[in-house]
């Protein structure tokens, strides 16, 4: 099996709006250019098991759109990055209160948790990963990203 036939992104239910192959082809495209052929995995779950990947991990003890885990140091070579979990149900309710589908709510918050997993943190690095999302989001042709909306 070559690496462009692997699984990248899990469903634990896949929504009935969203075309799997889509999605999974989008994961594709990230994996060869934001994070040049490595590898990373996308669960797309509910906002229970996001609250539990939450308060496990991290402490915190509510559901939430997008969580990463990286694996190891961005600064050393590796081949998986890391996981992204994302909240289907969170992604919808977001979707919907921007006004654009689901599928590319869903794409905002990989490409969001994959720069994570590449080691940028938007709460610290000075705008550093708020312009690489801006980027990649014309390039893309997404909408809005996650950071631009948490601005004031």
């Amino acid at each position: 099996m070559s690496a462009s036939d692997d699984n990248i992104v899990l469903f634990r239910r896949t929504p009935a709006e969203l075309d799997r192959r889509n999605l999974e082809r989008f994961a594709r495209t990230l994996r060869g250019e934001v994070a040049k052929g490595t590898g990373f995995t996308c669960l797309i779950a509910g906002d229970a098991a996001l609250r539990r990947l939450n308060r496990d991990f991290l402490g915190k003890d509510c559901p939430t759109d997008v969580l990463s885990f990286p694996v190891g140091q961005a600064s050393r070579p590796v081949l998986h990055l890391g996981e992204i979990a994302i909240s289907a149900a969170r992604a919808r309710a977001q979707a919907a209160a921007i006004g654009h589908s689901l599928e590319n709510e869903i794409r905002i918050l990989m490409l969001h948790g994959l720069l994570h997993l590449l080691g940028m943190d938007h709460e610290t690095d000075r705008g550093q990963m708020q312009r690489a999302e801006a980027r990649w989001r014309k390039r893309l042709a997404l909408p809005a990203g996650l950071i631009e909306r948490l601005r004031p």
